[in-house]
């Protein structure tokens, strides 16, 4: 039989050619693909360039609603994707030629979606099979093609219904509030999804609360005793003059009331899924949540770890765990950690709850790292030593809480740790609290070194990071463990969000506030799961795909309903946001020469420049870097006291400068500072032209 295996991507299909034998390696169309012969057998690997077909609209125009749809190939509708028409062409070639089609892409929605577009257009009516294999080892691709599955129909099928969803979602709604600024006379890109709406939501309700917070003073009370310190045993007080009388109650000296220990177990770490990965890779490296599954699918495609897209906190034991173990002990950063589990009785990891029928826990596979980003390499140790970590025996810490009475009651705590075991495995990126108190004993009489009453205020809550706004789309069930990222990121790029510790534009607000009240189900959290519910029900053959795409476009009518309703008051409130919003982004600062105006990005028919706003009084000026994108700091430099920008270009790491040209703060880069001639008129240089020589070529 001629048998063709569809990858996912050309570094994929190599690793499964090299797995299955010695393949020749074809080259056609510019394109390369793998050829061998396993038995009687001739096996083709080929690949996919991601999604080789697209939804379209079949009617032409920027009209909404569009419900009428089909499938064509992704380069007839995207010119970006003009690069995947060779792949096609490739591929139809070899599925007219193959017997027997088989599916190797990652084993998720997007994955068989991507291979399954490919046999059902291209090999409609073929044999197909289905390779499923959660890392890229030899071993394991050896094991998947000699024990195919048939085709994940139901996968592919649930894939399919979510691409249609957020297509008829993204194209109605982005169109609907483009149509709705026009109507207010002006114009601009636009656009809101099915699940970005109930995401933005919520961050915009976040917003709002740290808006309207009104800070509360409060005071605490302390006292110093063995340079330690201790709080009083009424963690606020609200009162001023309560807690001056509590302070007035307090004498010179105390008695140590009482002193408790405790010993307690610190369970090992779960193993990774993606979004716990996320988290800790944000908190540990500040990798934003895109960049680290970005890292992780680099480690994936080297064979150095498992399949990330994971929801699974699980190691199954036909992992074959330990022999992974033993493979990492030849590595040197690995090896002190597995020596010491290796001598364990048992190898037994500590697991979570959550798991994924597809897929376990991400982990190492045991391959040595060789031609990985640095970047990947700081993701790939973490990974690992999560791992190991799993293995090892809860840790034990004792808790000690010290009681004084001085007339008032004050109590601290230390925690220290007795044995460590698995903080061996983990410490390179453990954080812990240890804190080692002074020897007391109950009865003992201590001296108050200082006693202090400190004036404090309440503070709002905390900000999403984008790690923890990911977390957060988890617990709502919103989106999938593979798309939450880029959710987050599309609002970034949309400019309704800003910042590491997440703010929300004023355009994000309005877009926020203005659906809640217009189109209240294109923010509603309920709506959104209930369709993930649906999907999933698809993926377990309880609902079919039909008759999910029907109630999903009868729920997406009335939403356009409501907006056709409200295009006009959408559209000005929409407006007055994208012009504050621009306003704002346009603020770098105060001006530090007239110190009444704000400095503000401007623009002349020489392009764009600072200026301060109080002109004609105030007539300072900066330059901008040309070709670069600019945005506020905040900060102010330390040396002019002129604002900090953020210079953004592409394809190269943004920078943080001052708009001072000559500042000090830029005596360290290689350019050398400007400096101001004496006469500025410019002198012409006559160039004269030598003869070449022989000496002048030499």
């Amino acid at each position: 039989m001629n048998i063709l295996v569809i990858a996912e991507k050309p570094k994929v299909a190599e690793k499964i050619a090299s797995a299955l034998g010695k393949p020749s390696k074809k080259i056609e169309g510019g394109v390369s693909y793998y050829e061998l012969t396993k038995g009687k057998d001739l096996v083709r690997i080929a690949s996919a360039v991601g999604h080789l077909y697209s939804l379209k609209s079949k009617e032409k125009g920027s009209t909404y609603p569009v419900f009428d749809i089909e499938w064509v190939p992704s380069s007839d509708v995207n010119a970006r994707a003009d690069f995947t028409k060779k792949y096609f062409n490739l591929l139809k070639k070899l599925v007219k030629e193959s017997d027997v089609l088989v599916n190797a892409c990652d084993y998720d929605v997007e994955g068989s979606l991507i291979g399954g577009n490919v046999i059902r257009f291209l090999g409609k009516g073929k044999d197909a099979k289905r390779m499923l294999f959660n890392t890229l080892t030899a071993d394991d691709l050896r094991a998947s093609f000699d024990s195919l599955k048939k085709l994940d129909e139901s996968t592919i099928s649930a894939g399919e219904t979510r691409h249609i969803l957020d297509w008829l979602w993204g194209i109605n709604a982005s169109r609907a509030l483009i149509t709705a600024i026009k109507k207010a006379g002006a114009f601009r890109i636009m656009s809101i999804g099915r699940v970005q709406g109930p995401s933005l939501h919520f961050l915009a309700e976040r917003e709002k609360q740290i808006l309207s917070f009104v800070p509360k003073k409060y005071w605490v009370l302390s006292i110093h005793v063995k340079k330690t310190e201790f709080l009083h045993e009424k963690d606020r007080f609200f009162d001023e003059t309560e807690a001056q009388k509590a302070l007035n109650n307090c004498s010179k000296e105390g008695i140590v009331k009482s002193v408790q220990r405790k010993k307690f177990k610190q369970l090992p770490p779960k193993p990774f899924d993606l979004t716990a990965l996320q988290l800790e890779s944000y908190k540990v490296f500040g990798f934003a949540p895109t960049r680290t599954l970005q890292l992780a699918q680099e480690l994936y495609e080297a064979a150095l770890i498992s399949y990330p897209r994971t929801s699974s906190q699980k190691l199954p034991a036909q992992l074959n765990l330990k022999k992974i173990i033993e493979k990492l002990s030849n590595q040197p950063m690995f090896s002190e950690s597995t020596e010491k589990l290796l001598k364990q009785p048992k190898l037994v990891p500590y697991e979570g709850e959550k798991s994924d029928p597809a897929h376990p826990a991400i982990h190492p596979t045991g391959e040595k790292p060789s031609d990985v980003s640095a970047e990947a390499l700081k993701l790939f140790e973490l990974i690992g030593r999560r791992f190991l970590a799993c293995f090892g025996e809860s840790a034990v810490r004792e808790r000690q809480t010290v009681l004084i009475d001085c007339g008032e009651k004050f109590s601290t705590t230390g925690s220290v740790t007795i044995e460590r075991n698995w903080f061996e495995h983990y410490e390179k990126f453990l954080r812990l609290d240890e804190i080692t108190l002074p020897e007391f004993t109950e009865g003992e009489k201590v001296k108050i070194e200082k006693l202090e009453k400190t004036e404090k205020e309440t503070q709002p809550p905390n900000r999403f990071t984008p790690a923890s706004a990911i977390k957060k789309l988890e617990s709502l069930n919103l989106g999938t463990k593979a798309t939450r990222a880029s959710i987050i990121q599309t609002l970034f790029d949309r400019n309704y969000l800003s910042g590491k510790s997440i703010e929300v534009t004023p355009l994000g607000l309005k877009v926020a506030d203005s659906l809640s009240k217009f189109v209240p189900q294109l923010t509603s959290e309920e709506l959104t799961r209930h369709f993930e519910e649906e999907m999933e029900d698809i993926q377990n053959e309880k609902r079919k795909s039909k008759d999910v795409i029907v109630e999903g476009e009868k729920a997406l009518m009335k939403i356009v309903e409501e907006f056709k309703a409200n295009e006009r008051e959408l559209g000005e409130q929409l407006l007055s946001a994208m012009n504050e919003t621009q306003r704002q982004e346009s603020l770098l600062g105060k001006c530090a020469k007239c110190e009444k105006g704000d400095l503000a990005i401007k623009k002349s028919r020489f392009g764009l420049f600072v200026g301060c706003n109080a002109y004609p009084e105030c007539k300072t000026t900066y330059s901008l870097p040309r070709d670069s994108l600019v945005k506020p700091t905040g900060k102010t430099c330390e040396f002019c006291k002129v604002p900090i920008i953020t210079v953004i270009r592409r394809g190269k790491r943004p920078f943080n400068m001052c708009l001072t040209r000559d500042c000090k703060s830029k005596e360290s880069w290689t350019k050398k500072p400007y400096v101001k001639k004496e006469v500025d008129t410019p002198v012409k240089v006559k160039t004269v032209r030598k003869k070449k020589t022989k000496e002048t070529a030499k």
